[in-house]
C-alpha cells in the first residue's frame, strides 16, 4: 500500500494514548476515520482536533462487553459502506504478581485485549474479503514477545494476539488481507495508571519506563508508517526493544536480565 488516501480506517482505543497518537497521524493522510472507545466526550475532543471533521465518525463501544461487538462492527461498516483498515488499539494492562492475581483479572485482560479484537476482526473479515482488500493492525507490546514480572496476565493476552494474527495472515494473504502487529515498548501514556492490580483495582501511578518513554504521537507516526509499508511486525520504542533480540539469541542472559529489571 503506497498510500492510505481515501481509505476507511477504524481505530479502537482512539480517545487517548497510542490510539489518539495514531489518529493524529492519520488525520493528515486524507482518510475517513471511525473513532471508538468507551468515552464519547473524549472522542469528540479527538475528532475536534482533526482537520476534516466531515470524514470522521464516532462509535462508542466497550471491549469488555463481547455480546455488543458484532453489532458495533455492523455500525462501523454502515458509516462509509466499508472498513479498509482496522487498528485494534484499545486494551488494558496489569501490575501484580501472578501468585496474587485473581483469576477474574486474568479473564478481564483476555476479554479486553484478546477476545474483543478477534470478535471485531471476524465480523469485518467477510466484507474485507469480498472487497479484495483489508488491513488488520493489532497493537501488541514488547511483553507480547517475552514475559516480565508484574505483567503475567497482560503478557499472556498479548502473546495470544501474535499467535492468532500470525495464523490469520498465513490463511488470508491470497484474499488480499494484510496483517500488521505493532510491539511498542515504553510509550508515555496512562497504560500503567489504568493497569489492573491483583484484585482488579487501578494502579493509579505511572511506571518510570512510561514516564520517560516515547511520545504517543511519535509511536502513532511509526505505526502509520508501518501500515503504509505493509510491514508484518514492527518494534517501536527505545533501547528496551533490544530485549526481543536478546531473548531470541541469548535466552539465558535475558532471563537473568529480566529478573533484575525495575518493572514497576
Amino acid at each position: 500500500m503506497a498510500s492510505l488516501e481515501n481509505k476507511v480506517v477504524w481505530i479502537t482505543g482512539a480517545s487517548s494514548g497510542i490510539g489518539e497518537g495514531i489518529v493524529k497521524n492519520l488525520a493528515a493522510q486524507n482518510v475517513k476515520l471511525i473513532l471508538s472507545s468507551r468515552r464519547a466526550e473524549a472522542l469528540e475532543e479527538v475528532k475536534a482536533a482533526c482537520p476534516n471533521q466531515d470524514d470522521v465518525r464516532i462509535l462508542t463501544l466497550d471491549l469488555a462487553q463481547p455480546d455488543t461487538l458484532e453489532t458495533k462492527a455492523k455500525e462501523a461498516l454502515a458509516f462509509f459502506g466499508r472498513v479498509d483498515v482496522v487498528i485494534h488499539s484499545g486494551g488494558i494492562s496489569q501490575r501484580s504478581f501472578a501468585l496474587e492475581t485473581d483469576i477474574e483479572v486474568h479473564r478481564r485482560l483476555m476479554e479486553v485485549n484478546y477476545f474483543s479484537t478477534i470478535i471485531l476482526t471476524k465480523a469485518l473479515l467477510p466484507s474485507m474479503i469480498q472487497n479484495g482488500f483489508g488491513h488488520i493492525v493489532a497493537i501488541s507490546s514488547l511483553v507480547g514477545k517475552f514475559g516480565s514480572p508484574y505483567r503475567s496476565g497482560y503478557s499472556a493476552s498479548k502473546h495470544a494476539l501474535h499467535g492468532y494474527y500470525d495464523s490469520l495472515r498465513a490463511e488470508t494473504w491470497k484474499q488480499g488481507i494484510k496483517v500488521t502487529i505493532a510491539t511498542p515498548g515504553f510509550i508515555k501514556t496512562n497504560v500503567s495508571v489504568n493497569a489492573l492490580t491483583e484484585h482488579g483495582e487501578k494502579l493509579n501511578s505511572m511506571d518510570q519506563g512510561q514516564e520517560n518513554g516515547m511520545s504517543a504521537e511519535e509511536c502513532g507516526r511509526q505505526i502509520v508508517r508501518a501500515i503504509i509499508k505493509e510491514k508484518e511486525e514492527v518494534r517501536i520504542g527505545g533501547k528496551e526493544t533490544m530485549g526481543i533480540l536478546v531473548k531470541r539469541f541469548l535466552p539465558g542472559v535475558f532471563s537473568k536480565m529480566i529478573r533484575k529489571m525495575n518493572v514497576r
